[in-house]
């Protein structure tokens, strides 16, 4: 049972989805749940199934008491890198909040303060507390859509199956194509050797 909060009840979650793709944004939420939010089904998104993923995000949407959705795109990750667009991504979600949280808790061991509200960065923090679970859920579902909408423009990588991330069928098809504007051009495309040859 994943729990409410790590310190206050007025705490933002933040988490982001797509840090080791290959393609396409890198995408974070930040969450606030209410005092009284539960959900049994609620966990680490990569845990649970997109169906999962999919009946959990309206429910975040509804109740929770303010989410924001940011997303850096490859162009500006060529630039600041992707750890850097990692939190610029999650500092863009939390500038959405329509409330101001008290404390900011952040999956991972790694971040860059917000304003000036204290934060704790909890490693795994997506399978421990509910507004980062959230956060969690909303970053996946939020760049999966978007993979699957620019799938249709570039089906020869099959994002709609492997959402950018470096997988052998993605990279067979980066050695075959060669890349596309959505690919992050700073990023190791191909090994040296995708297979033995034997």
């Amino acid at each position: 049972m994943l729990k409410a909060f790590y310190k206050y009840e007025l705490e933002a979650g933040t988490d982001e989805a797509g840090r080791g793709c290959l393609a396409g944004p890198v995408t974070a939420a930040a969450v606030i749940l209410p005092k009284d939010f539960s959900n049994d089904t609620l966990n680490d998104s990569k845990i649970l199934s997109s169906a999962k993923r999919d009946l959990l995000r309206p429910i975040i949407e509804t109740n929770a008491t303010s989410f924001g959705i940011a997303q850096i795109f490859p162009d500006e990750i060529d630039k600041i890198n992707i750890l850097n667009a990692s939190f610029l991504a999650m500092h863009k979600a939390l500038d959405q909040l329509k409330t101001d949280p008290q404390f900011i808790i952040v999956d991972g061991n790694r971040f860059n303060p917000y304003h000036n509200i204290p934060h704790a960065c909890i490693v795994k923090g997506d399978g421990k507390y509910l507004s980062i679970a959230a956060a969690s859920i909303l970053a996946k579902t939020y760049r999966d859509a978007y993979m699957e909408k620019i799938h249709l423009e570039y089906p020869m990588y099959n994002w709609i199956k492997n959402k950018g991330y470096p997988t052998l069928e993605h990279r067979e098809a980066i050695r075959k194509y060669g890349i596309t504007k959505y690919h992050r051009k700073t990023f190791r495309q191909l090994p040296d050797q995708l297979k033995l040859d034997v």
